[in-house]
């Protein structure tokens, strides 16, 4: 067999993936594992969407090809969610594409916005999609660590001119994944100025828009002036609506940046199955009543946990957004040996932070995926492991 293309040896190794035989092995030794690792919570999907697949499921229509169209009603139930969340007015038919959940337009995008010999800002700890859409694509990677420091903000003025002036494209997600920060309109605004000067095209990916506690709501990037210039917003059920496994999200922007994207994908995808478009239409059409029982779950969830790892010691941060909470590393240990220790003593399973890149060392993610009494005892769990293996309470030093 003739080697993988360079391209594919260019992954980085995709962590998440590598996590489940792990945890398969370990429960069939009859261990009690707690997975706090892939972000894909417990919560059923709403009975909207199910309601409304057991009804499409019936229609030989909907079986048929989607193509990138999709389905029409889910492109008007997109553009009615962005309306009535952000105040922003889209064409459902030109500045809206359905996706077989965001991940994959996030990962298209670099196809579709770069010339030879531009960049991609991708930040660091980050979503894996965005490296592997620039390897797979041959852009050159502009790696931006996401540090404390800077609030893990990505700051695009920060980067010597000479290597700003070959960035064509930008991927922003904010609420974050990993760190859970929140990004400031003024912040968001002078990014989106900088882009229009500059023409770069920002990636705004953001799936934990309705995940926001203690009064913040996150905004849409195109509530920021001058931003349909430059920017593509992308949308999942996956993580609000409890809906992982059935992949659905969209991509929002101007007709050209759409269109761009519209043309790659339909090179290598039909769209997503018009069943599930059809269930998605439903649930976003009833997105104001399902959102607050499962936000305020997840509040419960994080409370529980913030206060389960600091009575075990740890330095932890009460985060504003998402469902994650990200910590630091105590003792000076490599993130992926504290995992796999806590994995292999205690049976609770968590990500590393140098799962996401190199820049995430120092840190461990815990995913709010499981109820606030299985993340309290995780947490007991992981603080006996730290006292068994003697590891110093001092968090590692971050910069």
């Amino acid at each position: 067999m003739s080697a993988p293309s360079s391209r594919v040896g260019g992954l980085p190794s995709y962590a998440v993936s590598e996590i489940v035989a792990a945890k398969r092995r370990l429960m069939q030794a009859g261990v009690d594992v707690i997975d706090l690792g892939a972000g894909d919570a417990d919560f059923p999907p709403p009975e909207a969407a199910v309601e409304a697949m057991q009804e499409a499921l019936r229609d030989p229509r909907m079986s048929r090809y989607g193509f990138q169209q999709g389905l029409i009603a889910f492109r008007e139930a997109a553009a009615h969610y962005m309306e009535r969340r952000f105040g922003v007015t889209l064409d459902p038919m030109e500045e809206i594409l359905p996706l077989i959940g965001s991940k994959e337009g996030l990962a298209h995008l670099p196809f579709a916005v770069l010339d030879e010999g531009q960049t991609v800002v991708v930040p660091e700890p980050g979503y894996p999609a965005y490296i592997g859409g620039a390897v797979l694509s041959g852009a050159e990677a502009e790696i931006v660590p996401l540090v404390p420091a800077k609030r893990f903000l990505v700051e695009l003025e920060d980067l010597p001119h000479g290597r700003l002036e070959r960035v064509g494209l930008a991927y922003l997600n904010y609420p974050n994944n990993p760190t859970a920060a929140v990004a400031p309109l003024d912040y968001l605004e002078r990014t989106v100025e900088l882009c229009r000067r500059r023409k770069i095209v920002i990636a705004y990916d953001n799936p934990y828009c309705e995940i926001t506690f203690d009064g913040y709501r996150a905004p849409s990037i195109f509530q920021v002036g001058g931003a349909r210039d430059v920017a593509i917003e992308f949308h999942s059920l996956s993580k609000t609506f409890g809906m992982t496994g059935w992949r659905l999200g969209w991509a929002a922007g101007s007709r050209q940046l759409i269109g761009a994207l519209t043309k790659v994908k339909s090179y290598v995808d039909t769209g997503p199955f018009l069943a599930i478009q059809h269930a998605g239409a439903a649930v976003l059409e009833r997105a104001e009543a399902i959102v607050p029982p499962l936000v305020d779950a997840f509040r419960r969830r994080r409370d529980a946990a913030v206060k389960g790892f600091r009575q075990a010691g740890f330095d932890v941060e009460s985060p504003r957004a998402t469902m994650y909470l990200w910590i630091p590393v105590p003792g000076g240990i490599p993130s992926a040996e504290f995992a796999r220790q806590l994995l292999e003593t205690e049976g609770v399973l968590l990500l590393h932070g140098s799962a996401f890149g190199a820049g995430g060392e120092g840190f461990f993610r815990v995913a709010l995926t499981v109820a606030e009494q299985r993340l309290e005892e995780a947490a007991e769990r992981t603080g006996r492991m730290v006292e068994r293996a003697g590891i110093a309470r001092g968090a590692v030093a971050v910069k």
